[in-house]
């Protein structure tokens, strides 16, 4: 399984709780993204399995794809929530904003390779509040996090390497 795969299903396994609020009538998830549906049809497919997996078979997607505009994206995110939806897959930083801005209220879920507590969409990585979470590739802020839980699984362990970017400003701090 490719990892952004990987990623559409966990978006779709975060939205179920929105989806059983409505459970009586059929559901309505929002994909927003900024590429093009050719580029990137293939993660709805993604969403739909996660959610046929999860007991969700009658739930419709709408997307909306900027075709490379990012500037579409407010327009797109208001489209969504007029419909209504009961939650928002968001696709990149700019349609997280673009959703963020659209509603306090529908739950949205983001994938971002920035720093979504710097980029204003949580107030903080433990504690996000509001109406967004997602997934960062974005590492540096738990990375400390994840050698510790690593050195709790695997205590005997003397060495633990790090692949990093070198031109990365903020370095991991060691755990001891």
């Amino acid at each position: 399984m490719r990892r952004r795969d990987f990623l559409a299903i966990l978006g779709a396994a975060a939205v179920t709780s929105s989806i059983r609020a409505n459970a009586q009538q059929q559901a309505v998830v929002g994909f927003l993204r900024p590429t093009k549906a050719e580029e990137s049809g293939h993660l709805v497919a993604a969403v739909r399995e996660g959610l046929r997996e999860s007991g969700y078979d009658k739930v419709l997607i709408e997307a909306r794809w900027g075709d490379g505009r990012e500037d579409q994206l407010p327009k797109f995110a208001r489209e969504l929530v007029a419909l209504p939806v009961a939650a928002i897959l968001a696709g990149s930083l700019p349609a997280a904003r673009a959703a963020k801005a659209a509603t306090p209220s529908i739950p949205t879920v983001f994938v971002t390779g920035s720093d979504p507590q710097t980029e204003g969409l949580v107030s903080s990585l433990s504690r996000p509040g509001g109406n967004l979470t997602g997934v960062s590739f974005y590492d540096i802020p738990v990375t400390g996090k994840r050698l510790a839980l690593l050195h709790e699984l695997v205590p005997k362990a003397e060495v633990i390497a790090i692949l990093q970017d070198p031109t990365q400003r903020t370095r991991p701090r060691p755990v001891k």
